[in-house]
């Protein structure tokens, strides 16, 4: 079933998303207990306390996007631990949806973001989410908990269920294009 409702992609900021978890890439903060070193050469800056859940092991993935699709209807989640993606090449949609009390999506809480380029985004655990690409192939680092891409890849690749995550269909949404989004503007 399709909803009539059209999906709109929303710009990523700080408060935005902060129902959903964490941007990711903001400015270099004033200090207020945050480490940082600035210098001539480089700054570095504790952005995030990365969060894997009890007994996991963080990992980096190399994850390419390609989808396309304006349809969503289906999402995933991830039941232990956040996860980061923070796009190299190019910018993704990332869409996310609170869970409801049963652990199903709350669809009154689905929104989409542009996450440009050298931005991310941290989601919390529990935090439906699919991705999406306005162009082509997009390269994104993704940091996660190897117990889950371990779990995940067994489900994704036989029969086995998933307990780390969670895939479930949802009644189809349109994703906004980038297109019609600057046409409205």
């Amino acid at each position: 079933m399709t909803s009539n409702t059209q999906l709109e992609i929303n710009d990523l900021t700080p408060d935005a998303f902060t129902a959903y978890g964490w941007m990711l890439g903001k400015p270099m903060p004033d200090g207020n207990g945050v480490p940082l070193y600035t210098n001539p050469a480089t700054d570095f800056w504790q952005e995030h306390q990365f969060n894997t859940g009890a007994g996991g092991d963080a990992e980096l993935l190399w994850v390419n996007y390609r989808s396309q699709s304006t349809e969503i209807a289906s999402l995933e989640k991830h039941l232990l631990t956040q996860q980061a993606i923070v796009p190299l090449t190019g910018a993704i949609i990332q869409v996310v949806a609170r869970s409801a009390d049963d652990g199903s999506p709350d669809l009154s809480t689905l929104a989409a973001f542009h996450v440009p380029q050298g931005q991310g985004v941290c989601m919390r655990p529990g935090c439906w989410h699919a991705t999406r690409v306005a162009d082509a192939e997009v390269t994104c680092l993704m940091l996660t908990r190897r117990s889950t891409t371990v779990d995940l890849i067994q489900h994704l690749t036989t029969d086995a269920s998933a307990t780390e995550s969670a895939i479930t269909a949802i009644p189809a949404h349109q994703l906004e294009t980038l297109q019609e989004q600057a046409q409205s503007a």
